[in-house]
């Protein structure tokens, strides 16, 4: 059993994962004045009992790491996941700052590509004491030459976004879930035919579910999703943007579910928001009560 959560956090992403076994693993950060503390607390609450911690970092704009030193300040960041990289900003916020000290940790840094791996990450130890977090890289190729020119861009001061990794998560004999980052359509419409992406029950629609992050027609049919999760900046800072390449499939918008939590186990998730409101007709009605200060709307087969 694991909880998968994607915090309602505006115009940005913060996700964390609450695995079964002894891991817990941060997805990206956004939090302002206003909502840091509450949501530290909770990371802290949540992962007390979890002995392995990490923060995955997409890429560092500043919707994915705003709260970041603050984050650290309060829960000591010991594992760092990245990919390589020498970005730069012309303004750099204190965020950014913290990002570069984590990413140039030589201690506190995993450096992450396809096919990398990593005790707890995505194998056990010898002893098996802690167990595996079920975490996958499926991009980037580091040798790649387009990706190499994304590295080059970002270093040299412009837009990050086409650093992002494709992150996948897994539960044995459960949910399957993907992550993009902000990788945008005109760059995986170039690396679409290096890699072939897994059937996924959920995934997280990049750059915010914005038609500029628009997934190849090759990789949507590929992967299959059951559910795409599509983010509130869509709404907030481009609402005439079209999603409609995502007509044809079920969708949870974060701008009005708020909070979402995946409660998942074997062939199962059960779905919950925070918005008393909202519902959705896809998911089958388990008669689940309401828990994690939520609602629950549904439930779904994996």
């Amino acid at each position: 059993m694991s909880i998968i959560k994607s915090i309602s956090v505006g115009n940005g992403d913060l996700f964390y994962i609450k695995h079964g076994s002894s891991n817990f693993t941060i997805i990206d950060c956004n939090m302002d004045e206003t909502n840091k503390k509450e949501i530290t607390d909770e990371i802290i609450a949540e992962s007390k009992e979890k002995d392995i911690k990490r923060f995955i970092s997409t890429h560092p704009d500043e919707d994915h790491i705003h709260g970041l030193k603050y984050l650290d300040d309060q829960i000591g960041i010991l594992n760092f996941y990245c990919v390589a990289n020498e970005a730069t900003k012309s303004d750099e916020t204190e965020d950014f700052k913290r990002y570069c000290e984590l990413r140039d940790s030589k201690d506190k840094a995993f450096h992450i590509y396809r096919g990398c791996s990593r005790c707890w990450m995505n194998k056990d130890d010898d002893e098996k004491k802690y167990g595996s977090s079920g975490i996958n890289i499926l991009w980037p190729i580091t040798s790649n030459e387009d990706y190499k020119t994304e590295l080059s861009n970002a270093k040299d001061g412009k837009s990050p976004n086409n650093i992002s990794p494709i992150i996948k998560y897994s539960l044995n004999n459960g949910v399957t879930v993907l992550w993009f980052g902000d990788l945008e359509n005109t760059f995986m419409e170039k690396i679409k035919d290096l890699i072939e992406l897994p059937k996924a029950d959920i995934i997280f629609a990049p750059h915010h579910g914005r038609s500029s992050g628009k997934i190849p027609k090759e990789w949507m049919e590929s992967i299959d999703p059951k559910i795409v999760v599509i983010g509130e900046a869509l709404f907030r800072s481009a609402p005439s943007e079209k999603i409609n390449y995502l007509s044809g499939y079920n969708t949870i918008t974060q701008n009005t579910a708020g909070n979402i939590i995946f409660d998942c186990d074997t062939g199962i998730v059960d779905v919950y928001v925070s918005n008393e409101k909202y519902s959705v007709d896809f998911l089958k009605d388990k008669k689940k009560s309401n828990k994690y200060n939520g609602k629950y709307i549904g439930s779904l087969d994996v």
